[in-house]
């Protein structure tokens, strides 16, 4: 019974939405901002300096940046940054504050939702809590022109969540064999069970760009052997000493060393991301996040 009244309200939620960006699209609208989840399938691979420093990168080139920690019980992203937010996401599913209460900002006018630290629950939102996240993201999304997500890493099935509700799936990959493993199972798991069929890559901590190419071409020859999938390589974040200078002082490296090899990487990529044509984005219609809710 109680299932059955979840599942009522969501579709309830689910249509509300709908109605919501219907008049949008009726008044002239423009679609809602680009969506891409940054994920990897190992921890330890420098994901969330790559979304942070890709964010503020986006931004110097003019975008109206939102990022999301979605590393929902073990979110360290305001830690990075040097934040200490009074609120987080908790707050905002336990109807205590909306999403636009929570935010705080980040570098250079970077948005940054956070999330809480230590919050077991939050580490397994049940079905009514992830489509009340994503109904109040809905909201953000028409003030901003890039949502990045910082996915937690591994192929849980909040992992599998942010990403198949995404746009764009970044994968951050290193030269290490263990990441290209962990990098082919995720892929593995969103392909076979989440029908994901368009994967961009980024390898991160090289020591050269033939490296990057090595690893990119590792991970393409198979996958392309066992998986009908496209992997799109963006490009390499070169291995910089400068990174752990900056963490140490909870600061990112394109804002402490704006000219090191490492951010020069990273304004390269947000220059590529920037130019090339989104993998699925739609025109106006469905919400990018809730269309796919009810094929769930």
């Amino acid at each position: 019974m109680e299932n059955e009244h979840n599942n009522s309200k969501l579709i309830h939620l689910s249509r509300v939405l709908e109605k919501r960006n219907q008049q949008r699209c009726r008044k002239g609208g423009k679609s809602q901002a680009r969506i891409i989840s940054v994920t990897s399938g190992k921890g330890g691979v420098g994901k969330t300096n790559v979304v942070i420093n890709l964010g503020l990168a986006l931004k110097r080139l003019h975008k109206r940046v939102l990022i999301l920690d979605a590393d929902l019980g073990l979110g360290n992203l305001d830690v990075l940054l040097g934040l200490a937010p009074k609120y987080n996401l908790s707050h905002v599913l336990q109807g205590i504050k909306t999403m636009e209460e929570i935010i705080v900002n980040g570098p250079e006018g970077v948005m940054i939702l956070p999330a809480s630290n230590g919050i077991q629950e939050m580490a397994h939102l049940t079905g009514t809590q992830r489509f009340h996240l994503i109904s109040e993201l809905d909201k953000m999304l028409q003030t901003n022109d890039v949502l990045l997500i910082d996915t937690a890493s591994g192929i849980s099935s909040d992992v599998t969540y942010f990403n198949v509700k995404a746009q764009e799936i970044l994968l951050v990959v290193t030269p290490e064999p263990t990441s290209i493993t962990d990098a082919y199972a995720l892929i593995k798991v969103l392909s076979l069970k989440y029908r994901a069929k368009q994967f961009n890559v980024v390898v991160n901590k090289a020591c050269n760009m033939h490296e990057a190419e090595d690893v990119f071409r590792q991970l393409h020859m198979v996958t392309d052997k066992f998986l009908s999938i496209s992997l799109h390589y963006m490009g390499a974040i070169l291995f910089d000493e400068q990174v752990l200078k900056s963490a140490r002082r909870q600061r990112i490296l394109m804002e402490m060393y704006p000219n090191s090899p490492g951010a020069r990487c990273y304004t390269a990529l947000a220059k590529r991301m920037s130019i090339a044509a989104p993998l699925a984005v739609g025109t106006c219609g469905a919400g990018p996040f809730w269309t796919h809710f009810r094929s769930e």
